[in-house]
């Protein structure tokens, strides 16, 4: 119904934002993350929104970019996920971060959102995964399998370090987070690797 409101911050809060449009303040909901993205008090932002209406109310969700609100979209047609959850969870991690934990069938990753369980997290992944591209990602776009912390064959020291960080209890889209964003990656072996992820992990 609103594709984006374009506006001045008026006030922010850890979940939503006013914005002053055309002297009319209006009041969006956001993540956590989107308000700790926010330029400051009097500062112009445009979000992208999703209109949620109700019979007592008008609620506007809004995002810093298209992709984002895309995601949240997607979680939404998930059973038992309503705006909150979806907020709840681009709260929790970045849009890459959680396309790739559902990717990976990380459940734990998921689970760290509040609100959102054990089962909610497994039944994200499971009506998500289908709909869900490698290319849709950023992150882990050297992955060559989806369902375990599997990397490029090319790359046996990133693959025996995520395998070393998962049996550490580490989830599989963190670790391959972590292991992929390690630079000059190719000329360490597997326990330099490691070391370094785990520098990155605390």
């Amino acid at each position: 119904m609103i594709a984006y409101v374009n506006g001045i911050v008026e006030d922010i809060a850890e979940d939503n934002v006013v914005l002053d449009v055309g002297g009319i303040g209006i009041n969006i909901n956001i993540s956590g993350a989107t308000a700790a993205r926010l330029p400051g008090l009097g500062k112009q932002v445009k979000l992208y929104t999703y209109t949620n209406v109700r019979e007592d109310a008008f609620l506007l969700y809004g995002f810093l970019s298209r992709d984002e609100l895309s995601l949240f979209k997607q979680c939404l047609t998930v059973s038992g996920i309503g705006p909150k959850g979806g907020l709840a969870l681009l709260s929790a991690m970045d849009a890459d971060s959680l396309r790739f934990a559902i990717l990976s069938g990380d459940v734990k990753a998921i689970s760290k959102a509040p609100g959102v369980g054990k089962k909610t997290a497994e039944r994200l992944i499971l009506e998500l995964k289908g709909k869900i591209g490698m290319e849709d990602t950023g992150i882990g776009r050297e992955v060559a399998g989806l369902g375990g912390a599997a990397v490029t064959a090319d790359s046996p020291q990133k693959r025996e370090a995520v395998e070393a960080l998962v049996s550490l209890g580490y989830g599989q889209a963190e670790s391959l987070k972590a292991v992929n964003s390690i630079p000059n990656i190719e000329d360490m072996d597997s326990g330099e690797v490691l070391k370094a992820a785990l520098r990155k992990m605390f």
